[in-house]
């Protein structure tokens, strides 16, 4: 039994929901009950709520497209439904999809609002791909189903297969709370002698929307409570409790069992993402990607798509909307190998943030500090100015730049993670994301805000630095105050070193951006040494070697 409003209603919101500005994953992603996302070749399928079985793909787990087609057609369904569910109308719940024996099966729920009269059947089909030639769904009829209100209700199901091969599927609502059922592997039916078993809720309490996920020893059993449906008046949440066996009992932190009205909560309303809910779990190439969906508090209380992390510690799940931990990183472009970069590499405001080539500078080492619902300060390692967005533009082209922390929107970047592991990061201020124009593979190339392409040079990789990397040879590295400077200088003028060693021999070598021995000069040392500069325009390496000094610096000549 779904409260709130009628899923009719559900459904108009979810298909007239939009992107806006501040938003956050891109393209079609509106959604309600989303299904655990699922991957069939290089795309990734989420399947929702609606009439026939609403469908979206993506290829990075960002910008989602609209599937041309619905599970069943729409108006259409298996006929088994007319006698099991008088009054049926074709708009399908909850719907949930895995891949087992060479297929995928798709599980849906078929009920009417606020009735205890429903049912879960099942369908497959070779490929997820609606292109293909072997796209076609086979129903393959009923699963479970539900009469009486003290019945486990027969909506919202979730199948879990486990590590010994064996499969499950939890489902339930407020009829009955949640149960759980094996299913016969071979068939992805109910499996002969099968009961169902209650492992939370139950007398009528705010239970739905289950969903098993096993990490070690443990099951660990999600489910919302509170109202769905019902925009940003909703009060979906979820909680979650634990078991050493599939069957439960599914205690929470506190041991109290979910039968008896025990859940942790795991994930509550914030910000912008108001009641979420309807959790899955998918592993890709070493992340956790918890799909759910929300009601957009900036939007109207549309229902979406979000993308969260799970992580694990003490023994509990926890999900988080930051990809991204406190601490120093680099962060390199996808497409050129270079990495953000305060261009001049003073750290004063105003200096333009661009790619360069990595050289262990400080100026190319970034801070992240979560800010909240996977939002970051990003600050340069010289200096601690922010990370900005030029005026608060949200233009294309829009430029980046140092700016002293003044807590706004354009100082704020939602970080997300691809399916690659790489990330695309979006300003809150507007919904165009950090890029190199132009795919440029140039040194010194501005940073730039840009509508989502799909291109490498819009994929950052971020890595985490440590606050002095390893060198060629051992020793202190030269602080900033005894570098290099000026930097940027001009062509043919002089640089001048502070090494603040006197009476020591310094060896000072200057290399191209391609490695190439340009200048080599072995000298004694006083406070400051002089050497010349480059003759010609460009990016090259400094590097100043003695007793207890050891500097590698960029080297801008202009």
């Amino acid at each position: 039994m779904k409260k709130g409003i009628p899923y009719l209603l559900v459904l108009a919101m979810l298909m007239l929901a939009q992107p806006k500005q501040a938003s956050a994953l891109g393209g079609s992603y509106q959604s309600h009950d989303p299904s655990t996302l699922i991957k069939d070749g290089s795309k990734y399928w989420m399947f929702t709520t609606g009439n026939g079985i609403y469908a979206a793909y993506s290829t990075n787990l960002y910008q989602w497209t609209s599937g041309p087609k619905t599970v069943f057609p729409v108006g259409t369904w298996p006929s088994w439904i007319n006698s099991a569910v008088p009054g049926f109308g074709g708009n399908f719940w909850a719907p949930d999809c895995i891949y087992m024996n060479g297929k995928y099966y798709m599980y849906y729920a078929c009920s009417t609002f606020g009735a205890s009269v429903s049912a879960i059947g099942v369908a497959t089909s070779p490929t997820l791909d609606q292109n293909s030639s072997s796209y076609v769904w086979t129903d393959q009829g009923k699963v479970v189903s539900s009469s009486a209100s003290g019945d486990i209700n027969a909506i919202d199901p979730a199948v879990f297969k486990n590590s010994d091969g064996r499969v499950w599927l939890t489902y339930g609502s407020w009829h009955g709370g949640i149960g759980i059922i094996e299913l016969d592997a071979a068939t992805g039916k109910v499996k002969s002698g099968a009961t169902v078993t209650r492992i939370a809720g139950g007398s009528g309490a705010d239970w739905e929307a289950p969903y098993i996920v096993k990490n070690g020893s443990y099951y660990y059993l999600f489910a919302n409570r509170g109202t769905c449906c019902n925009g940003t008046s909703s009060t979906y949440y979820i909680v979650m409790g634990r078991s050493t066996s599939i069957t439960g009992p599914y205690v929470d932190k506190n041991g109290t069992a979910m039968t008896s009205g025990g859940g942790t909560t795991a994930l509550s309303s914030s910000g912008r993402y108001i009641g979420p809910g309807q959790l899955g779990l998918l592993s890709e190439n070493g992340s956790n990607f918890v799909s759910m969906h929300y009601y957009d508090g900036n939007d109207n209380g549309n229902p979406k798509l979000d993308i969260a992390n799970m992580g694990f510690s003490g023994g509990w799940p926890f999900i988080t909307r930051d990809w991204i931990a406190a601490g120093q990183y680099r962060v390199t472009n996808k497409n050129s190998g270079l990495v953000w970069d305060a261009w001049g590499c003073t750290g004063a405001s105003g200096q333009g943030i661009a790619q360069g080539t990595w050289a262990n500078l400080t100026c190319q080492k970034w801070n992240f500090t979560p800010v909240g619902d996977g939002y970051y300060r990003i600050t340069n390692s010289l200096g601690g100015l922010s990370a900005d967005v030029i005026n608060c533009g949200t233009a294309a082209g829009t430029l980046m730049q140092l700016y002293a922390w003044l807590n706004n929107n354009c100082q704020k970047f939602k970080v997300e993670r691809l399916g690659d592991g790489s990330h695309v990061m979006t300003p809150a201020s507007g919904s165009r994301i950090v890029s190199v124009a132009g795919s440029s593979t140039t040194a010194g190339t501005r940073l730039t805000l840009q509508d989502f392409s799909d291109c490498n040079c819009q994929k950052w990789l971020i890595a985490a630095q440590t606050t002095r990397e390893a060198v060629n040879e051992p020793g202190p590295l030269i602080t900033e105050a005894r570098g290099v400077y000026p930097n940027p200088v001009i062509k043919g003028s002089e640089i001048s070193i502070g090494t603040g060693s006197p009476g020591q021999y310094i060896t000072t070598r200057i290399f191209t951006s391609d490695g190439k021995l340009l200048y080599s000069n072995k000298q004694l040392s006083a406070n400051n040494l002089r050497v010349p500069a480059p003759k010609q325009a460009g990016i090259y390496m400094i590097q100043v070697e003695g007793e207890g000094i050891n500097l590698r610096k960029k080297l801008v000549v202009e």
